[in-house]
């Protein structure tokens, strides 16, 4: 899904994005994709996506799956002892 960007950038950069676009015949949209991703190869920045690191430590937990389903029971079912008071 595309997104929109927005920044302040020099007159002259803008230009430039147009006559390279217009030369290549292609959008200024991908003249822009193309040379971050040049320029993110050259200074040797790698796409990395690491889900583990993402969740936060989500799947690192010290209590087995089954400990935690008889703790959420647990507490449910105190919820619901407290309610029908």
């Amino acid at each position: 899904m595309d997104k929109i960007l927005s920044a302040r950038v020099d007159e002259a950069i803008i230009r430039r994005i147009g006559r390279i676009a217009q030369e290549l015949q292609t959008t200024k949209k991908a003249v822009i994709e193309a040379a971050i991703l040049s320029y993110a190869e050259k200074a040797g920045i790698q796409q990395r996506l690491d889900i583990f690191e993402e969740t936060l430590g989500a799947w690192e937990r010290l209590e087995s799956p089954g400990e935690t389903v008889k703790q959420v029971r647990r507490t449910f079912q105190e919820s619901m002892i407290r309610h029908q008071r």
